[in-house]
């Protein structure tokens, strides 16, 4: 999998396409991996934007993450819907594109099963997320820690919900970068 990251960075950094354009709208698309303890996951996120400025944008993240835990033999999934913020470190000079980004809102965590096989109802949390990537032309890599309070359990446990994670994705529209 690494190489197939690296050999798309390097076909994708020659192509000298980027675009984001004040004013103008775009959809992103993202697909990833969930990163979960002795185990791992997808990520599926949409996320439409409104550019503030050429170099940044606001947007509303819909996202669902699902993982598993080997060890455990846990399921955990969540939807989240995030209010985001992209910061874009373009000049005009590089087809590469490094941003950073925030988000705040609310994840929806789904049931899970104690030992006794009970299921337990985690409910929603509000939480936040920091981001940080690159984009080449119309393509997004993105590495994405997701900050979700811990549950308490009424068996006196607690289960950490936060989770980290990595996409590829795409979107449409957004306009040109000024050069």
């Amino acid at each position: 999998m690494k190489y197939v990251i690296v050999i798309a960075i390097m076909i994708l950094g020659v192509t000298g396409l980027s675009a984001q354009e004040k004013g103008k709208i775009r959809v992103g698309l993202d697909l990833g991996y969930v990163f979960a303890k002795d185990g791992g996951g997808a990520l599926f996120n949409l996320e439409p934007k409104y550019n503030l400025t050429d170099n940044s944008n606001i947007g509303l993240r819909l996202g669902y993450s699902a993982s598993v835990s080997d060890s455990e033999n846990e399921f955990d999934a969540n939807l989240s819907v995030l209010g985001t913020y992209d910061y874009y470190f373009n000049k005009g000079v590089s087809s590469a594109t490094p941003f950073l980004g925030v988000g705040l809102g609310a994840y929806i965590l789904g049931d899970i099963s104690d030992s006794s096989s009970t299921v337990v109802s985690l409910g929603s949390q509000f939480g936040g997320i920091v981001r940080g990537g690159v984009e080449f032309s119309k393509i997004r890599l993105t590495l994405e820690y997701n900050i979700i309070p811990k549950s308490d359990l009424e068996i006196g446990e607690s289960i950490d919900n936060s989770y980290f994670g990595a996409s590829i994705g795409f979107y449409v529209g957004g306009g040109k970068w000024k050069k």
